[in-house]
């Protein structure tokens, strides 16, 4: 029987003793750092077991046996300090991917690299993460207004690796590296927008160097507007020719419209906040676009994308561009090739129609996100998972793409991290509740249907202040101070340390969630049906039921959201099924409060 090897009376003396962080002066923080970084330098990685390599080869791995990790590689680790400023001074084609770095600025660049991210696979590995999804890593433009593209969303080129993060080949090491030990690399792509070029002549002047009105912005203009009214869109001086490939620059491949205010016809044809909005029903940029990722994947041969925007891009666009890139894949026998998409919204009825009607084959599961936010962080009854399991059927593919294609999360860069919900709450958790509430919600994620995505830095105990950049802190030490005055879960370090603590209690539990998962295909592949739920804090059962390739099996995992222990009964459940996991010591029959517990049923 797999047991958790930390109960709950030992995790509650640990948080007793001192788990608390603490502040540190600068001149201490950078000592800290600087020892920390020659201790990791050291490291014999001969001491991590490679995981992965005991799994199916990645070439012939089910999609849905993957364990994700998300990272953005700037906030990584820097394994290489000398392209910390970008393109090189001299280097004239690539003079705005230059710049940006300051440790100190949370919207800056702060050095991690792929080089960074090649030398801690050993560390991913040894979680049991299976598969690595980066933040977009083609070359961007290093600076638009007072802050940096150090997360990778403004792109200049789309054929080239920003110089920030490394070159073609440093990438192309990185995949060999990853798919050596048997783990697959996803690229985040983006086919909405570009970085920021074009300008309009009412906002910027006729130059287009600069606001008319001081922080003013171009407000989007609909489709109904005169002619006489709308933007005159023009290039400054110096960039026409700055985006590649070359057709990316005309501009009346370009909406050209104002920035997007999230709803109407301005969420499929305004700016992103500035960025330049493709206009995707034109057959040529859908043309354009394919190349561009079919040119992707035949030089670095990725494992598939994670496609970002996709709710502000013309349904149109997904019918053609999904089963093109499937298709290419295959062509290439990359036969597991996968895609899926990004929409920022928690209704299941929109999320299904990329699948249904755009022919994508999965999408990130922000109604799950939401669900599990609901039940472990507002303590709202476990019918709400229920209600939103029934709307299953909505994602069926006619490629046989289902619900369990889904890629679930608790939380990312963008909305902030599941532990800054709880602290934020208006429960006032403590840390130890806070503790067990985030261990509880990934354990919804591993076990419920769907694909699991660590996004980095929750194993190591991050909080955060909110999301966006506030939620981007480093893996590697930090020197913003907003990051260090945290309080990091289960740790007495601060992110002023070096946070690769193979040690802390998230790192070791999530690498026994993953070796759980792995041992099971029902927990991957299984159908799920609900077998008790209520309509407050409490029990959540449900069945994962597989027959297959594999044989047959029927596994059972209760969860507990309450902070009592829970008898097993009210499920159905035998005190005689066979229990092969509990995630903290309890009574025969019962579910630990804040805990959980899978059971074979055959």
């Amino acid at each position: 029987m797999f047991k958790s090897p930390l109960n709950k009376i030992a995790l509650s003396l640990m948080l007793a003793t001192g788990l608390t962080a603490c502040s540190q002066s600068a001149n201490t923080a950078k000592e800290s750092a600087a020892q920390a970084n020659t201790a990791v330098a050291a490291t014999n990685v001969e001491q991590f077991e490679r995981k992965a390599a005991k799994l199916t080869p990645y070439q012939q791995r089910d999609f849905r046996d993957e364990v994700f990790y998300f990272v953005l590689p700037d906030r990584f680790y820097n394994g290489d300090p000398s392209n910390d400023m970008g393109a090189a001074e001299h280097d004239t084609k690539r003079a705005l991917s230059r710049g940006g770095l300051d440790v100190t600025h949370k919207g800056m660049y702060h050095g991690g690299d792929l080089a960074g991210l090649t030398k801690k696979l050993p560390y991913l590995d040894n979680m049991g993460i299976t598969a690595i999804w980066l933040t977009p890593v083609l070359r961007n433009r290093a600076m638009q207004a007072d802050t940096s593209g150090y997360h990778g969303y403004w792109i200049l080129d789309f054929t080239e690796i920003d110089p920030h993060w490394g070159s073609n080949a440093e990438l192309k090491n990185f995949i060999d590296q990853a798919h050596e030990r048997n783990i697959k690399v996803y690229f985040d792509i983006i086919t909405n927008h570009t970085a920021d070029v074009i300008k309009y002549e009412q906002c910027h002047g006729k130059d287009g160097l600069g606001w008319l009105v001081e922080g003013d912005r171009c407000q989007f203009k609909d489709s109904n507007t005169p002619e006489s009214e709308r933007y005159k869109p023009l290039i400054p001086k110096g960039e026409e020719v700055v985006k590649v490939p070359a057709w990316l620059n005309d501009i009346d491949l370009y909406n050209n419209q104002g920035d997007s205010h999230w709803s109407g016809e301005s969420s499929i044809k305004g700016d992103f906040a500035g960025l330049d909005d493709v206009d995707t029903t034109q057959q040529k940029v859908v043309d354009g676009m394919i190349d561009i990722y079919k040119n992707l994947i035949t030089e670095f041969k990725p494992d598939g994308f994670r496609i970002d925007t996709v709710k502000h891009v013309d349904m149109s666009f997904w019918e053609q561009f999904s089963p093109a890139l499937m298709d290419h894949a295959a062509s290439l026998g990359i036969n597991n090739f996968m895609m899926y998409g990004e929409a920022y919204s928690f209704e299941p009825e929109l999320l299904s129609t990329f699948l249904t009607e755009g022919k994508m084959p999965s999408v990130l599961d922000f109604a799950l996100q939401g669900s599990i936010e609901a039940v472990v962080v507002n303590q709202k009854g476990t019918s709400e998972l229920t209600k939103l399991f029934a709307k299953d059927h909505l994602y069926k593919h006619e490629d046989g793409f289902n619900a369990n294609h889904l890629v679930s999360f608790t939380g990312n860069h963008d909305m902030g991290r599941i532990a800054y919900r709880l602290k934020s709450s208006d429960f006032n958790y403590s840390e130890s509740e806070m503790v067990e509430r985030t261990l509880l919600a990934h354990a919804l994620m591993y076990f419920s249907r769907g694909v699991p995505v660590i996004y980095y830095g929750d194993e190591q105990g991050f909080v955060g202040d909110g999301g966006d950049q506030d939620s981007r802190q480093n893996m590697m030490p930090s020197f913003v101070k907003t990051y260090n005055d945290d309080d990091l879960l289960a740790t007495d370090k601060t992110t002023a340390d070096d946070n690769f603590d193979t040690s802390h209690l998230f790192y070791q539990r999530f690498a026994e969630y993953a070796e759980l998962y792995q041992a099971h295909i029902a927990l991957r592949q299984g159908e799920q049906s609900i077998l008790f739920s209520q309509d407050e804090p409490g029990l959540f059962a449900i069945k994962r039921a597989y027959q297959g390739e594999q044989g047959k099996q029927n596994l059972a995992v209760i969860f507990n959201t309450s902070t009592k222990s829970q008898s097993i009964k009210p499920t159905g459940m035998s005190e005689n099924a066979k229990l092969i996991y509990q995630s903290a010591e309890g009574e025969k029959g019962q579910v630990a409060g804040l805990g959980f517990s899978v059971y074979q049923l055959d």
